[in-house]
């Protein structure tokens, strides 16, 4: 007699499954790889070296690393307060980090503008005491990165140090270990994982960010220009392989750097024994 399957319906299901990610994922990036394949390899390094597409890439890049960072840092201690001590008006708190998913993100980008702008409310203090512009620069970018990205960690962080056993804190106290030891070496190592996770989801919404940046960025090439905003320039110039030939490219570096994360955290939870 055949086994039964607890739950039952499994090959609808996969079909379902495989279908869906044909439609949505597979065919827009086999599309996007043979459009790319129109041009010759000389062609293709000329679009992707030109000064001002490799100044979008830095650019890109390297902001969505430094807001991810900042979001790390910032999503930790924010996870860390919500789950750790109660205050009045914690779960208030807890609903307004969701604020960046409800909110648009052209909403967020204007928001964040006039706000920082020279003239505004924040903008104006920084340029008067500090001497610091933050809209229409890299760091406004930065800015909203960090804005859409602190979620992400949040979110990713606070489960794991809800289910962190406590009682692994009291053993390390009990045998002489001072706080910063614990967090270093019992806590830091077990939610580690978590953090990269949020990191890195933070890291690549922020590559891929349009509408919450361009309000705030400026888009100066060579400045402030992000490597989204150049492709939508290369289609509204009808220059339809020169955009696939930058997406393609954001696509390849993307998934490396996601790949070198993931096993980056392979290697955290065998180290740190949850694998």
């Amino acid at each position: 007699m055949t086994q039964s399957n607890i739950m039952p319906g499994f090959r609808p299901a996969l079909a379902y499954t495989l279908f869906y990610l044909g439609l949505v994922v597979l065919i827009p990036l086999s599309t996007l790889v043979f459009k790319s394949l129109q041009l010759g390899w000389g062609e293709y390094l000329d679009i992707i070296t030109n000064n001002r597409v490799v100044s979008s890439f830095r650019v890109s890049f390297g902001t969505s690393l430094i807001a991810a960072l900042v979001a790390g840092v910032f999503g930790f201690v924010i996870a860390w307060v919500l789950v750790r001590y109660p205050f009045p008006g914690k779960r208030f708190l807890d609903a307004l980090i969701d604020l960046p998913f409800a909110l648009p993100t052209a909403v967020a980008g204007v928001i964040l503008a006039t706000i920082f702008q020279p003239s505004g409310m924040l903008g104006k203090w920084l340029m008067s005491s500090l001497g610091v512009q933050v809209a229409y620069k890299p760091l406004g970018i930065v800015v909203a990165l960090i804005f859409i990205g602190i979620p992400f960690v949040v979110r990713t962080v606070e489960p794991v140090l809800q289910e962190f056993d406590t009682t692994m804190e009291e053993a390390a106290s009990s045998l002489g270990a001072t706080r910063l030891q614990v967090f270093a070496q019992v806590i830091f190592p077990n939610i580690f994982p978590a953090l990269l996770t949020g990191v890195s989801l933070a890291f690549a919404r922020g590559v891929g960010e349009y509408g919450s940046v361009i309000f705030i960025a400026g888009n100066l090439p060579y400045v402030s220009e992000i490597v989204p905003l150049l492709i939508i320039t290369k289609l509204e110039q009808y220059q339809y392989a020169g955009a696939t030939a930058i997406a393609l490219t954001m696509l390849l570096v993307s998934f490396l750097l996601l790949l070198f994360v993931n096993l980056l955290q392979l290697w955290a939870r065998r180290r740190s024994g949850q694998i």
